[in-house]
């Protein structure tokens, strides 16, 4: 990736578009924005791959993610948590919690900052 200084922060483009950044929501995503929304689509891409694996009847997920930042120390983010809201028929507690548990273990993004953000994921399951 490439990024070029633009007026109130940077931009990259790339193959699906332009990717506008600042630190200022003026111009762009928030750095944090980016972080954030890494680690909850990542995760949400790995719990759906392994949900049609299974052949469970999902119908949709959605995903709500919360920060914890620590003003003291550069305002850094110390936590996130996600939580999906999964909509399906059948689906099993017990299951599922296997199932978060792949989703953690072969999630990239999660796994990149182990050991510096804590990531905590939650569920609830919407049967339709």
């Amino acid at each position: 990736m490439e990024f070029k200084m633009k007026d109130g922060g940077f931009v990259a483009e790339l193959p699906y578009g332009k990717l506008d950044i600042s630190g200022d929501e003026n111009y762009g995503f928030r750095p944090y924005q980016l972080l954030v929304s890494s680690l909850a689509i990542c995760s949400g891409g790995i719990l759906r791959n392994i949900l049609e694996k299974m052949r469970l009847d999902v119908q949709d997920i959605q995903i709500t993610a919360e920060t914890e930042r620590n003003r003291e120390k550069a305002n850094r983010v110390e936590k996130v948590t996600l939580h999906f809201k999964i909509t399906g028929k059948g689906l099993k507690k017990e299951k599922l919690e296997r199932v978060m548990a792949l989703t953690r273990k072969n999630c990239a993004m999660v796994q990149s900052v182990e050991g510096s953000i804590e990531v905590e994921e939650t569920f609830e399951i919407v049967e339709v």
